[in-house]
């Protein structure tokens, strides 16, 4: 059979041995695993706390261009809510709203101030067409359109049952994800860095139980690229566990070096993503640095139906 170059079925005993199912159970042909793993695969999962896994989260942003004129340039951060609600059987609903943008810090308050206090942008200060405001918008929410009613790792498409049975031990997931890396064609000198960019998504995208979670965090310490910086807050005050990624392509165009590293905070209390933040630095010709940070608001079950995010 041929291999599909979409998302395919996933591992159907995604707690057994992942030798003993391979690539039949990926495909979704039958599997062949011995008795035992075939046990540990039909084994009941937890059931749901609640109608729907839910995720808030304020994304910030900032460059890589001032707004202003002449000598008053200043940086301005827009924000934006999104919401995700994903019921047992899949069904999702998005949420998104934009949050209004302002002066980064007390300096570009000043010079935003001497600018004429605009309250709408629609070019940067080297002439750039952008489209902002400091007002917030009305929002939206909506059902998900074609995700096949089903949750999303790595590739692989699975159902809330094969969630919960996700590998709860860092060796074993980083198999499974090894395995899903290799259906998916990934070249083999590139899978640490696809691992590496599916984990953070354990810790607040998919309803994985407490200790599936742990053990993606806990591969995620592994990882070649991953460094732990300690203890940390975010911005909100929320203690965590700070880790950076170095992501190693390097894309060079037009004489311009582009790399991103991306900043984690992790509550290793709950296991949840506090936030994550992204930079992206152009050296070369030009010298531009781009900034984004995801601040998980919440990040769990609820019965609260799905609604136009309100505003923080």
């Amino acid at each position: 059979m041929k291999l599909a170059t979409a998302p395919v079925r996933p591992l159907i005993a995604v707690g057994a041995g992942l030798a003993a199912v391979g690539t039949a159970a990926l495909l979704g042909l039958p599997s062949v695993a011995k008795a035992p793993e075939t046990r540990l695969a039909a084994a009941a999962s937890a059931p749901p706390e609640g109608a729907y896994w839910h995720t808030r989260v304020l994304t910030q942003r900032t460059g890589p261009r001032q707004m202003g004129s002449g000598a008053n340039r200043y940086w301005v951060v827009e924000q934006d809510l999104s919401e995700e609600w994903t019921a047992p059987d899949g069904k999702a609903w998005f949420g998104y709203r934009k949050a209004g943008a302002y002066p980064k810090s007390a300096a570009d308050r000043k010079a935003w101030r001497r600018d004429g206090s605009p309250a709408k942008w629609t070019r940067t200060a080297d002439g750039q067409v952008v489209k902002l405001s400091t007002e917030p918008d009305k929002g939206h929410v909506g059902p998900v359109r074609g995700n096949d009613d089903k949750f999303f790792l790595a590739g692989q498409k699975l159902t809330y049952e094969e969630v919960q049975r996700l590998p709860a031990d860092p060796n074993a997931l980083k198999s499974w994800l090894s395995e899903a890396a290799r259906v998916s064609r990934v070249k083999q000198n590139n899978v640490d860095q696809y691992i590496t960019g599916a984990l953070p998504g354990m810790l607040n995208q998919l309803p994985a139980p407490k200790n599936v979670r742990a053990a993606a965090y806990q591969l995620l310490l592994t990882m070649p690229s991953v460094r732990s910086q300690g203890e940390t807050k975010d911005s909100m005050g929320r203690a965590g566990a700070a880790l950076s990624i170095d992501h190693p392509k390097a894309d060079q165009k037009n004489g311009l070096t582009i790399k991103e590293e991306t900043e984690m905070i992790v509550d290793t209390g709950t296991m949840l993503l506090l936030s994550e933040g992204r930079t992206t630095a152009i050296t070369g010709k030009l010298s531009l640095n781009e900034t984004s940070t995801q601040i998980v608001l919440e990040a769990g079950w609820t019965n609260t139906a799905p609604a136009v995010p309100a505003l923080p």
